[in-house]
């Protein structure tokens, strides 16, 4: 049933998809930098198409050799392209670790030293001899804070074991830090309030400065998963152009700082087909470059609310056509002489969910118009995010897979319509086997660790969430769906390493009142550290991406 979905998105994505002029400003073919354009990347003369991956606490390794190690085996993989977070604020100086900025009672101080941006600088360096670009993310939309929930905390709050500092991708500062720091109380006034706009583009400037003439930066990505809404509270004046206007402000202040590499936007991929756009999609005289040798000429078909309604529609018929011929198919209508004359299963809701409503506050296709936006993102987090109504013709895992293959179409159909290049900058899905580690990005504890609420309140983990076979054949299928829809870049979050001499790094994330130290990367859910069947995956996806550029 889930290839039968995959061959007809595939056949939907040729229909859709095309080529479409592009408002980035192309420097020269030849240029060692990155450049990103109509036809997606280039560098030195060649188009680059990759499969990349995340791993925000390399710079927080202690030993040199560990950094080198990691990036080493990540370039034997074939992989091209990682993302760093490229920021690590604190509200006071910790007694140990790695920290690149101190936000504290409205100003700021960066850390220059061996355990500030030094340590970034490793990372970029050791990255160039290994032959890797970096995507540099410069915040985070998610830094939630331990044991401050509003009235009594869940049991899951008190009773876990607060991990080490930078052990989870949402402990390294970021907006929520500078809106507590700057007295404020929403979460949206990060991008509204002039003194943190201030104090936010004095550090981009001191990394972007830094990293002027590096060759190895890929991008800045202005923030991670930019939206109106965290664990803070939220204004309700917040919506998609507040959130479209912060990202056409900041690349419009690093673009003025440096014109050797992209500036890119680190959303989510949340789409709002009525919203109001401060970047609509001009039609252009020009018709659609040519078409590869045979193949058709197609037109390029902005996403519409119509459309969504449509494929959604399209994807449950077949669905149901497979459970029928499967003798599965949830019948619960009424039945006359033999025959099923109403079925609850068979209707199809008009309405729009989160991830195309702008209920976020996130537009990525008004966002990825900007002028200076070279390319757009988006991710896929089945396990924290929906992509669409479930078919109840579906397992929960194969609705999850089925999901995020409609929403890399979507995303790609989207991106093509404004004529820039889109990577899809983290996709993971969590197993059973991994239950125990997982933390969401908005939360700081492992809500299915031993002995909480939800791994003892009857929840079958064993249908909710993927085993090892289910996890491998939704990478793969992810890979071959974003490959054959055109994505420019695909990468998998987050990558893991065994054998780490720090300390700090080695965290098993339960309820024990110690950690276990097991010399392994952080993990937090979504770790591949000794999978060597994951990592063949993302090699094998690696080089098709590259047979195709």
């Amino acid at each position: 049933m889930l290839h039968l979905l995959y061959f007809w998105l595939l056949t939907l994505v040729c229909s859709c998809l095309a080529a479409a002029p592009s408002r980035t400003i192309t420097k020269r073919d030849n240029s060692s930098f990155v450049n990103s354009g109509k036809d997606g990347f280039s560098v030195n003369g060649s188009s680059l198409r990759f499969i990349g991956t995340n791993l925000y606490w390399l710079p927080t390794l202690d030993s040199n050799d560990d950094i080198w190690n990691v990036l080493k085996n990540i370039s034997d993989t074939g992989i091209k392209v990682i993302r760093i977070w490229a920021f690590n604020d604190v509200e006071t100086i910790p007694d140990s670790g790695t920290w690149f900025q101190l936000v504290q009672n409205g100003t700021t101080t960066i850390n220059d030293g061996p355990n500030g941006l030094q340590k970034l600088d490793t990372v970029v360096q050791m990255a160039e001899q290994q032959g890797l670009y970096v995507i540099m993310s410069l915040t985070n939309n998610w830094n939630p804070v331990p044991n401050t929930t509003a009235g009594n905390p869940p049991p899951q709050v008190l009773t876990s074991v607060t991990p080490p500092r930078n052990a989870l991708s949402n402990d390294y500062g970021g907006m929520d830090l500078y809106v507590r720091q700057f007295a404020l109380q929403n979460h949206d006034e990060f991008f509204t309030n002039d003194n943190i706009l201030t104090a936010f583009q004095n550090y981009t400037k001191q990394i972007v400065l830094r990293y002027l003439d590096s060759p190895a930066v890929f991008s800045w990505e202005l923030a991670n998963d930019a939206r109106c809404n965290s664990t803070m509270p939220t204004s309700a004046t917040c919506t998609t152009q507040t959130i479209t206007t912060w990202h056409a402000k900041m690349a419009a202040f690093i673009a003025s700082l440096d014109t050797n590499h992209i500036v890119s936007a680190g959303t989510s991929g949340f789409q709002c087909t009525d919203c109001p756009k401060l970047y609509p999609i001009t039609p252009t005289a020009s018709p659609t470059p040519s078409p590869a040798p045979g193949k058709k000429r197609s037109k390029v078909t902005p996403l519409t609310k119509g459309q969504l309604i449509k494929q959604r529609a399209e994807s449950r018929r077949l669905n149901r056509a497979a459970a029928k011929r499967a003798g599965t198919l949830k019948e619960d209508g009424i039945m006359i002489r033999g025959r099923w004359v109403s079925t609850a299963t068979r209707e199809v809701s008009s309405s729009i969910d989160s991830t195309t409503d702008g209920s976020s506050g996130v537009d990525s296709q008004d966002i990825l118009n900007i002028p200076n936006i070279g390319f757009g993102s988006f991710q896929v987090f089945p396990d924290q995010e929906s992509y669409g109504p479930d078919d109840p013709n579906l397992d929960p895992v194969q609705n999850k897979i089925n999901s995020s293959l409609a929403w890399i179409q979507q995303s790609a159909q989207s991106a093509a319509a404004v004529g820039k290049p889109v990577v899809l900058n983290g996709f993971g899905l969590v197993t059973q086997d991994n239950l125990n580690n997982f933390v969401p990005f908005n939360m700081t504890y492992a809500p299915y660790a031993s002995g909480s609420t939800a791994a003892t309140d009857g929840t079958n983990a064993a249908t909710t969430f993927a085993n090892t076979t289910q996890q491998e054949e939704g990478y793969s299928s992810f890979l071959s769906m974003g490959n054959s829809a055109g994505l420019a870049g695909i990468m998998q979050y987050q990558w893991g390493s065994s054998g780490i001499t720090q300390s700090s790094a080695a965290i098993q994330l339960d309820t024990t009142d110690t950690p276990t130290e097991t010399g392994e990367s952080p993990n937090d859910g979504y770790s591949i550290a000794n999978n060597t069947a994951i990592q063949q995956i993302l090699k094998q996806g690696a080089q098709a991406m590259a047979g195709d550029s």
